[in-house]
């Protein structure tokens, strides 16, 4: 069944679950279970094996620990250990009674985040994890439900990695440009000159951007988020109070410091910040032979090595600043197991979304949707609008945008030389718009996990409010990549999708208005 359309089988299976039950660990589970049976044409003893085999493999693999995931993982439950601190020692407190002094209408606290995401443009993950911890204390205080924080960070932190050089994104994919162009032999331009010629070829990354910021200025409310947005500011529940545990949201099993200072949440912070930036750094120069530039260090840095490092520093930081305050205060080993608490449901997330793609990748479903690219006969000027919605639906069946990348950018490279010349960038820039989509709309993308953990979301809530925004923003893209294969137009293609944008956030608007009047 590997490479072949069953091998869609478990994506779908999983999507349709997730839909139908709003339980996300059954529906990865489910996942895993039926591409294990699957592989292995349905014996039972070798799909228990298969099962096994991909798990402890997470954590361990062909005579080695699998450092990565392994910091990963501390990561998170690092940053749990220092969400418990900020809450405990009344920074977070703290934090939202000046910020809701400084900033007074839903809209500037919206903006926040929005604008946060932009700023930390250095890497997805830091940047989902990070604009949480600073924006949630205000978004809080303005009764923003945590859905639409998730929304607001989701939608920021890989639109606006994909499209900057100076990103762990932006290394990653300039150094698979110059492998793609050395092998089709294109010499007109090198790989740093085609990423920034790609940049506004990327139409989706700035119709995503654009409606989060029209989202925050206007009340762009559609979908479930109307619900999640009604309730929070009716009633103070930023979340659905029927959900079960919700990752990065404490139990509160204690009290937080009524005489805490913003310095208790910014001194972590910004330890965390700085911690993380500079070992990722240090890293990139030590894992660079020879003189390293700017786009050596990110090409080559650990993230997951720089992240983990971050935390420990921050939260040591944060253990320290809590030690010092003298008014009676919560146990720091309770603390502790709080804040490692409130992380273990990401944690079993991230875990059973790492085991399906596992199992995806072994049935081989993103190579069978390439090749469906590659062996379709079309009109050359509809090849960037068939590679977005392929693309788009490799990462949402495999929760993955880097994997795509690696998988659909030589693919698209080889059609388009073979086609036309002139088509390599926009297809290339059409894999990375489409990768960037299907992540924001699949349940087992590590970001948007990630993201939910960050604003203190319910992921499956999440996902599913954030899914009309992205459809939307993919619907705009589309007509500009229709536009852009036919006139050849990159500006006329990337203005056309945006005013699109535009225009479906002002009518939505409209409609809002007229009916809450």
């Amino acid at each position: 069944m590997e490479g072949t359309i069953y091998s869609l089988i478990p994506a779908l299976l999983m999507l349709v679950l997730v839909l139908a039950t709003r339980k996300v660990l059954l529906s990865l589970g489910a996942g895993v279970l039926i591409g294990a049976l699957m592989l292995h044409d349905f014996s039972l003893p070798q799909s228990v094996n298969e099962i096994w085999l991909v798990f402890s493999t997470i954590f361990y693999a062909e005579g080695a620990w699998n450092t990565g995931n392994l910091y990963l993982l501390l990561f998170l439950l690092l940053l749990g250990i220092v969400t418990a601190f900020l809450t405990a020692s009344g920074g977070s407190r703290a934090f939202g009674e000046w910020a809701i002094r400084k900033i007074k209408t839903r809209k500037g606290a919206q903006l926040m985040p929005a604008v946060l995401g932009v700023i930390i443009f250095i890497d997805d993950y830091f940047n989902s994890l990070a604009v949480g911890q600073i924006a949630r204390p205000l978004t809080d205080r303005h009764r923003i439900s945590r859905a639409k924080l998730a929304y607001f960070i989701d939608s920021t932190s890989a639109p606006i990695t994909v499209i900057s050089p100076i990103s762990s994104w932006g290394a990653y994919i300039i150094g698979t440009l110059g492998s793609i162009l050395a092998a089709n032999e294109i010499t007109d331009y090198g790989p740093l000159h085609a990423f920034v010629a790609m940049i506004p070829l990327n139409i989706y990354a700035f119709a995503a951007l654009l409606l989060v910021f029209l989202t925050a200025f206007l009340r762009i409310d559609i979908g479930s988020m109307k619900n999640h947005e009604k309730r929070a500011m009716e009633t103070g529940q930023l979340t659905d109070p029927n959900r079960g545990e919700i990752a990065g949201d404490l139990e509160q099993s204690f009290s937080d410091n009524v005489k805490g200072k913003i310095y208790h949440l910014i001194i972590p912070i910004l330890l965390l910040i700085v911690g993380t930036v500079a070992f990722m750094i240090g890293t990139g120069i030590n894992n660079t032979e020879g003189q390293a530039d700017v786009l050596d260090i990110f090409a080559n840095t650990d993230v997951n090595l720089s992240l983990f490092w971050g935390g420990v520093i921050a939260a040591a930081g944060a253990v320290i600043l809590y030690s010092m305050q003298k008014s009676p205060k919560t146990n720091i080993g309770i603390v502790c197991i709080e804040g490692i608490k409130a992380m273990l449901p990401a944690i079993y997330i991230l875990v059973l979304a790492w085991m399906i793609g596992s199992i995806i990748d072994s049935l081989a479903t993103g190579e069978y949707l390439a090749n469906l690219v590659q062996h379709v006969s079309l009109n050359p000027a509809f090849l960037p609008f068939l590679i977005f919605i392929v693309a788009g639906f490799m990462a949402l069946a495999t929760g993955t945008s880097w994997g795509t990348f690696g998988i659909m950018l030589p693919i698209a490279a080889e059609i388009a030389a073979l086609t036309d010349i002139d088509l390599v960038l926009p297809a290339l820039a059409a894999v990375l718009a489409g990768s960037v989509f299907g992540d924001h709309c699949s349940p087992i993308s590590d970001t948007s996990i990630l993201s939910s953990t960050g604003a203190g979301s319910n992921h499956i809530d999440h996902v599913l409010t954030q899914l009309p925004y992205a459809l939307i923003a993919a619907g705009a893209s589309t007509i500009g990549y229709l536009t852009l294969g036919i006139t050849g137009q990159t500006w006329l293609a990337l203005l056309l999708a945006l005013a699109i944008i535009v225009v479906t956030a002002l009518i939505i608007h409209k409609q809002n208005n007229a009916k809450s009047s």
